[in-house]
């Protein structure tokens, strides 16, 4: 695969984590830990499960593989609900915001990174090759939540998203994970 489909692909598969990266990001309660372990978890999960896919992808067909993306948009739309619910009970620790969530939100925008893994990753004919662009999508990923966190600082000053960040951020999951499930 040259260089440039691959860029495309990892830009692809990094929006859903760039997503819910900015959603953390405008929360007031969100530390600058919590964001690490998202940035790393994101970029793992990316890794991992396009690894796995590109070797597993030829055993499962399509009917399989659409499954584990309507259980990671179930999640992600439960955890903008959640985000939704707690803004409007205005209380000051979130439960999205706790231990380890981090490592369920990786594994629900990394779920559409196994189906590219099934589909359009399995037939390179080198292992040394799948390794390098599976790492390549994982870095990605890691760069566009590390700029979403960023951008998301920027964006708590503006006064009317520093408001109502937590409605906007449980939207945006809601909308992704919809996403996830349907297109």
């Amino acid at each position: 695969m040259d260089l440039y489909s691959l860029l495309l692909i990892a830009l692809a598969l990094s929006l859903d984590a760039f997503g819910i990266a900015i959603s953390i990001g405008l929360n007031k309660s969100a530390t600058k830990g919590f964001k690490i372990c998202c940035i790393i978890s994101f970029a793992a999960f990316q890794f991992l499960f396009s690894f796995i896919g590109a070797y597993s992808g030829f055993l499962f067909n399509k009917y399989i593989a659409s499954v584990p993306e309507i259980i990671g948009g179930i999640i992600i739309i439960l955890v903008g609900a959640l985000m939704l619910k707690e803004g409007i009970d205005n209380k000051e620790e979130l439960t999205f915001l706790k231990p380890g969530m981090w490592f369920i939100l990786g594994i629900s925008v990394s779920i559409d990174a196994m189906v590219v893994g099934f589909t359009a990753l399995n037939n390179i004919p080198n292992n040394l090759i799948i390794l390098k662009d599976t790492l390549f999508i994982g870095f990605t990923t890691l760069v566009i939540t590390s700029l979403a966190f960023i951008i998301s600082k920027y964006l708590k000053r503006i006064q009317i998203i520093s408001k109502y960040a937590d409605y906007i951020g449980g939207i945006i999951l809601i909308l992704f994970g919809f996403k996830m499930m349907f297109f």
